[in-house]
């Protein structure tokens, strides 16, 4: 048994592009702040720097924004690569002011934190590693080559040089924090979206189907009305007209109406047919029915049910249940050598179905995280070099399963290492579904 039963196309790579007035919008926050700061401490302070300069890099940053917004428009939205470039942009920008203010001695250097953090939480791990580094290479070098510290004139404000050092390392540990931390909670959180998302759309089909038959029971209970109406109205014509075309077109009429009262019969008994994902069943019958499916595949699939336990549960089938458990199972007869062994025992608090296959079992790194979205062990393909399917399946099937009450459990068996899945309901909560 394996957990990699792809469930669907999604993006992978859970990119979520930002807009570009997102963008756009913290670079002019970020200018109104680095022109306030230098402004008020040429003026307003009396500090002395390099003003020209500053207004230039500030000015380029306008410009920048202005170009954006007029040739893209706010509503667009950037690739990852065109988005990592200006926040490089922002990066190399901010560095300009820090290496004419004093460098990393100038307390505002820790803004260098914040391209990287929007990077870690909207853009892929590449992006975010590529602008971690930049940063680094330009703290490195606001430690070594930058512009004295704006400070009172005639006075000269020196820093112990383990001190710089000190803001250089909390600066490159800080970076590298936030591209590896809070890059990985930022992509975990995507991934889990993404899946949820992919269960959604992995039951639509099966909502839809109900929500027909809902419809059509509702058809046949409006329209009876009126087509009986139509039949009495067409049998008084026909005893009122004598033989002819018009007594044949009424009597036409007539039969036409008795067809579709029959086919709104139909309709009316779709929640009663067979397949209705909604009908009792015995627990057995649910699990052949799953099988059903996956017989002729050249394994063998057996199920085995306690009958020394009392009387077999009589069960509500729905379609998440249905899902998960065909789940599980097509994955484990994919895996296995030959054959699929599928247990059910129940007492009068619970009831237990274990699915277990003598294929290689699962890999011992990955037991304690089956049920995480996109956790895959396929063969990678040797044409992409990409991962053999999502890693979706098992955690649909989980959670489907979990809705219904159920606590499932992936061991491997001590004994041939075989492959086992483990569910267990309580009864009352299990019947009730």
């Amino acid at each position: 048994m394996n957990p990699t039963t792809p469930a669907g196309a999604l993006l992978p790579g859970n990119w979520r592009p930002l807009r570009l007035g997102t963008l756009v919008g913290l670079r002019w926050l970020a200018i109104s702040g680095q022109a306030l700061g230098v402004l008020f401490v040429q003026f307003g302070l009396g500090y002395p720097l390099p003003l020209l300069e500053c207004l230039l890099l500030i000015g380029l940053s306008i410009g920048l924004n202005l170009w954006l917004s007029l040739r893209l428009g706010e509503a667009h939205r950037p690739s990852p690569a065109i988005a990592t470039l200006q926040l490089a942009w922002d990066l190399c920008q901010l560095g300009g002011l820090l290496a004419l203010t004093g460098g990393l001695e100038n307390p505002f250097s820790l803004l260098l934190l914040a391209p990287v953090s929007v990077s870690a939480t909207t853009l892929p791990q590449r992006s975010t590693l590529m602008l971690a580094g930049l940063a680094a290479v330009l703290a490195s070098g606001l430690a070594v080559f930058h512009l004295d510290l704006p400070w009172r004139p005639g006075e000269k404000l020196s820093f112990d040089r383990v001190y710089v050092i000190g803001i250089w390392v909390s600066l490159i540990c800080g970076v590298t924090f936030i591209a590896a931390y809070t890059n990985r909670v930022a992509h975990e959180a995507r991934q889990l979206a993404d899946a949820l998302a992919a269960t959604e759309l992995a039951l639509s089909r099966h909502e839809q189907l109900s929500a027909l038959d809902g419809l059509a029971a509702a058809a046949a209970h409006e329209l009876g009305t009126p087509l009986s109406t139509i039949a009495l109205a067409a049998r008084e014509i026909r005893d009122e007209v004598p033989e002819g075309p018009v007594r044949e077109d009424v009597e036409l009429i007539m039969s036409q109406a008795a067809r579709c009262r029959v086919i709104l019969g139909k309709l009316r008994s779709l929640r009663d047919s067979p397949g209705d994902p909604f009908a009792a069943v015995p627990l057995g019958a649910l699990l052949a029915e799953v099988v059903q499916p996956l017989a002729g595949r050249g394994k063998t699939i057996s199920i085995r049910t306690d009958k020394a336990a009392g009387e077999e549960p009589v069960i509500e089938r729905s379609a998440g249940l249905l899902y998960g458990l065909g789940n599980l199972i097509e994955n484990a007869a994919q895996f296995a050598q030959k054959a699929v062994l599928i247990e059910a025992s129940w007492d009068r608090v619970a009831l237990t179905i274990t699915i277990t296959d003598d294929g290689p079992g699962f890999p011992p790194d990955l037991v304690a995280r089956l049920g995480e979205p996109y956790l895959t062990s396929r063969p990678r393909s040797a044409e992409t070099g990409e991962p053999g399917g999502l890693g979706l399946g098992i955690f649909i099937a989980k959670t489907l399963l979990e809705r219904t009450g159920a606590r499932l459990s992936f061991e491997n068996e001590a004994a041939h290492g075989h492959a086992r899945v483990r569910l267990i309901w309580p009864r009352r909560a299990f019947e009730q579904k």
